[in-house]
């Protein structure tokens, strides 16, 4: 076990920070490669945006591991690049997938993240970012304040729902086009490396909160890689002459 945790302490870290470019850099390059996002949901990157800048601004009141804040920091900069090439090229508007409206029945006030405009999207990310510095300003965060327990809380929950928009579209598609088997191996051997970080590292350098989404996610991630096996990636549909319904459902 000593030697598990010291490999572990040792490796992690370094997992851990190269983990958004592992992740997502083989993503970016297809949809950049076949100039379209259809099957990939832009709830992916809104999850992890929104999560990562949570995570920046709990660090000050929870100072946790350096290691999660630079993984937070790099994360954000690569969904930026990630949300920037989906709305690039995805498919031309025909109300479908996330660009449906509330009025087609979409259920999201005011079509929230289904946006016909980028300039909605940017607006979104740094209106959240005022927000929480002027929360960070007025409440002066510390280990022990409310405010740093909810916030830590919210963003790492929000973290944890990242599966589910992906696996919901799956689902609807009956079909895993446009979600590449790369992200899926790299969320799985995070999952691991994550768990053994978060539960072998020394007691107060990993929060709670990190653990319990932590588990979740995995059990959403595992839950996704079923979907994976059973759906496989639409490309026997494509050599029948048929287009995968993700296709038409997602953008």
């Amino acid at each position: 076990m000593a030697i598990l945790a010291n490999l572990i302490s040792a490796f992690a870290p370094i997992f851990l920070i190269l983990s958004p470019f592992t992740s997502y850099a083989d993503q970016i390059l297809s949809i950049h490669r076949t100039k379209s996002s259809a099957g990939f949901s832009l709830d992916i990157p809104l999850i992890m945006l929104t999560a990562s800048i949570l995570k920046i601004f709990y660090w000050p009141g929870a100072r946790y591991d350096i290691t999660l804040l630079v993984q937070a920091l790099l994360m954000v900069g690569v969904q930026l690049l990630l949300l920037k090439v989906a709305l690039d090229n995805r498919p031309a508007w025909r109300g479908e997938g996330p660009f449906r409206g509330v009025a087609e029945g979409d259920g999201r006030p005011w079509g929230f993240w289904r946006w016909r405009s980028q300039r909605l999207y940017w607006e979104y990310l740094l209106l959240l970012t005022l927000f929480l510095l002027a929360l960070h300003t007025i409440f002066n965060p510390t280990s022990t304040s409310p405010y740093t327990f909810f916030i830590g809380y919210i963003g790492l929950a929000i973290e944890a729902t990242l599966p589910l928009p992906q696996i919901l579209a799956n689902a609807q598609a009956g079909s895993c086009k446009g979600f590449r088997l790369s992200v899926l191996a790299n969320w799985l051997v995070g999952d691991a490396m994550k768990m053994g970080f978060f539960f072998l590292s020394e007691e107060g350098k990993v929060p709670w909160a990190f653990k319990l989404c932590g588990i979740f996610q995995a059990c959403c991630d595992a839950g996704l890689g079923a979907q994976y096996w059973v759906y496989g990636d639409g490309k026997g549909e494509e050599e029948k002459g048929r287009t995968p319904r993700a296709d038409v459902r997602l953008a």
